[in-house]
């Protein structure tokens, strides 16, 4: 629960406001040590007394790089090696002598004439072999999801039965399960109880729009909507408009002194 700064009063978890005086609520984080729900700007964890300013700081590792070695990679590879090392140039061709007996005019008409070579005939293409059509097999049908359809008996039962146990008479008082608030009192023009406490001993302690139980999901809330002699649980009073979570076994008392008192039990 979250404790309203302003007015004390006990919100939920997770609530972002005052649900009695609208008052901003303070952010709240979970103890990293118990997992207890605390302020964000709290010092330490009320429940264990952790340390919650403690930051640790992960060191950060240094990576050294060794230096780069050149790589050495031969000529054929195609990669450069560095300066290439000086080779000798070239010697200049030499003309041949010409034959003896023959002038170079001669010599040069004695030597056949260049024949240019043949180009040989490009084979023909080799045919591509004609692909052969594969029949698609045809894919097996996908089998179809059932629905599964539940019944509201069904989910019905999944929600918790609640009563109230009246401890003067020893006897238990189911609440509605289709209603989600459940008003608490005796009869009037106002708002009709849906648990009418006007039978029991000492009724007249009760207001006749004295309490609600609110249900949201699976939990239960009591209310006190303005009685004159004010709703407790466990010994303790509820402020007028301040909503307390129930839980089984909580001793709930109508009215000052505990002469209508119910427990309230789930099954």
């Amino acid at each position: 629960m979250i404790v309203c700064p302003n007015c004390n009063h006990q919100n939920p978890d997770g609530a972002i406001q005052c649900e009695a005086c609208l008052t901003p609520l303070p952010a709240t984080m979970n103890c990293p040590s118990c997992g207890a729900t605390v302020q964000t700007d709290a010092a330490f964890c009320g429940q264990c007394g952790y340390n919650l300013q403690v930051n640790t700081a992960e060191a950060s590792s240094s990576v050294e790089f060794p230096e780069a070695v050149p790589t050495v990679v031969s000529a054929a590879s195609g990669s450069s090696t560095g300066p290439l090392p000086d080779l000798d140039p070239p010697e200049p061709l030499v003309s041949p002598d010409p034959l003896a007996g023959f002038s170079t005019s001669e010599a040069e008409a004695a030597s056949p004439p260049a024949v240019a070579p043949t180009p040989l005939p490009s084979p023909d293409p080799m045919p591509l072999p004609t692909p052969v059509a594969t029949p698609d097999p045809t894919p097996a049908p996908s089998p179809v999801a059932t629905p599964v359809v539940t019944s509201s008996a069904t989910q019905l039962q999944a929600m918790p039965q609640a009563r109230l146990f009246h401890v003067q008479t020893n006897t238990p008082v189911e609440l509605p399960a289709t209603l989600s608030v459940v008003h608490i009192g005796k009869p009037n023009d106002m708002v009709p109880p849906d648990v009418d406490v006007s039978g029991f001993p000492h009724s007249e302690v009760v207001s006749r729009i004295h309490a609600d139980i609110r249900v949201e999901g699976t939990n239960f809330f009591l209310e006190d909507v303005g009685s004159s002699n004010g709703t407790y649980v466990n010994n303790l009073p509820l402020p007028k408009g301040n909503r307390q979570l129930l839980r089984a076994g909580d001793r709930i008392a109508l009215g000052k002194g505990d002469m209508v008192t119910f427990i309230f039990q789930l099954s």
